[in-house]
C-alpha cells in the first residue's frame, strides 16, 4: 500500500524507519512541522523525523498549517491508501482525513480512552498505572477518539522516566503498525468504539507544570519527578539569595521515612532531604538554574542550606 507519514517528534522515528524499508508497502511521502530556532543560540533545527531522512529521497512537506488549501492538495497529490499519523504536533481537518483510499490511523502512546491528550506518557507516570502501550486508532475529528484497530501493552517499570519510557514506547509502534496494515487486504482490520465511561485527558504540558508541590505525599512527588524527566522537568525554587530565587530541577529523588513540615529541609549528611506531606524525599541528581547536572553531595558542597525552599510555591504555607 502507498502510505504518508505524518508526524514530527522522536518517538516516531523507529516507525518511520520501518517503513522506509517495508517491502510491502511504499513509503510515498512524509509531512512534518517546519524547522525551528532551538537552544540558547536559536539555531534554526530540523525536526527529528526530517532529520531521520537526511539523504532520503523523499517528498517531505513542512506547511506550517497542515489546514491550509494548498498543504491539503499536496498531500492528496500524493495519492496514499493509508496515512500514518505519530506524534505530528497539528490536529487534522477533515478534508485531510478523506484523502486516504483506506484509512488515516493514529499511533498514540497510552491505551486508549485512558489518556488522550499531548502527554499520555507523563500522564501514565505521575497517576502511577501499572501498564501503557500504543493503541492504532482509526482518526476523526475529536482528540484522540476515533474507533480503536489494536492495542499493544508494555508494564511500567518503578524507575521508568518520561524518556524512557517514551524510547520503549517507539520501538513497539512499528510492529504494531505492520501488523495493523497487513490486516486491511483481508478485510479483517477490527473496528471497536472506545467506551466514553473510561476517557481521561493528558493535556499539553508547560514548564510551570513541573512545579513541585511540597504539601503532596512523597509517592507522588518521586512519580512526577520521573514523568517529567526530561520534559518538562520537575523543580522547586530557592531562596538562599533573597534578591535572586533560582530553581533547583530534580531529575531524581528516593522516598525516605522521615517526616517534618513540607518543604522543611531535612539535611543529613551529604544528602539532600526535603520533607513532604507524607514521608521525606532524598534527592538524587539535581541541576540548580545555570548549572550543570550534578549530584546531590556535589550540590551540598557548593550550596548554602539556609532558607532553601520557598514553601508559597506548590501552595506550601
Amino acid at each position: 500500500m502507498r502510505i504518508v507519514f505524518i508526524g514530527t517528534g522522536e518517538i516516531g522515528v523507529p516507525t518511520l524507519r520501518a517503513l522506509q524499508h517495508s517491502s510491502e508497502h511504499e513509503l510515498t511521502g512524509v509531512v512534518t512541522q517546519p524547522d525551528k530556532p532551538v537552544g540558547r543560540d536559536q539555531k534554526i533545527t530540523a525536526p527529528p523525523i526530517k532529520a531521520a531522512l537526511t539523504g532520503a529521497k523523499m517528498s517531505i512537506l513542512q506547511p506550517k498549517r497542515i489546514k491550509d488549501r494548498q498543504s491539503i492538495d499536496e498531500i492528496r497529490a500524493l495519492q496514499p491508501d493509508v496515512i500514518v499519523v505519530m506524534a505530528y504536533g497539528q490536529i487534522l481537518p477533515r478534508d485531510a482525513l478523506q484523502i486516504p483510499h483506506v484509512a488515516c490511523l493514529n499511533l498514540h502512546a497510552s491505551l486508549l480512552p485512558r489518556w488522550r491528550g499531548a502527554a499520555p506518557i507523563q500522564a501514565a507516570i505521575a497517576a502511577g498505572d501499572r501498564e501503557t502501550g500504543i493503541t492504532l486508532m482509526y482518526m476523526n475529528e475529536g482528540l484522540d477518539t476515533g474507533d480503536i484497530l489494536l492495542q499493544r501493552k508494555i508494564d511500567i517499570s518503578p524507575t521508568d522516566t518520561g524518556g524512557s519510557l517514551h524510547d520503549r514506547l517507539g520501538e513497539i509502534a512499528p510492529e504494531a503498525l505492520l501488523e495493523s496494515l497487513s490486516l486491511f487486504p483481508s478485510k479483517n482490520a477490527p473496528r471497536v468504539p472506545q467506551d466514553e465511561a473510561h476517557a481521561t485527558l493528558a493535556p499539553k504540558l508547560n514548564r510551570e507544570d513541573g512545579r513541585i508541590d511540597w504539601t503532596e505525599p512523597a509517592e507522588v512527588i518521586e512519580r512526577k519527578i520521573r514523568a517529567f524527566n526530561p520534559w518538562p522537568g520537575a523543580f522547586t525554587v530557592l531562596l538562599g539569595d533573597p534578591n535572586k530565587p533560582r530553581k533547583l530541577k530534580i531529575f531524581s529523588a528516593s522516598i525516605i521515612d522521615l517526616s517534618g513540615q513540607p518543604g522543611e529541609i531535612l539535611r543529613r549528611k551529604n544528602e539532600i532531604v526535603i520533607a513532604t506531606g507524607m514521608r521525606s524525599l532524598s534527592l538524587d541528581e539535581v541541576q540548580l538554574e545555570g548549572k550543570g547536572r550534578m549530584s546531590a553531595s556535589e550540590f551540598m558542597r557548593g550550596f548554602p542550606s539556609d532558607g532553601w525552599i520557598d514553601r508559597s510555591a506548590g501552595n506550601v504555607k
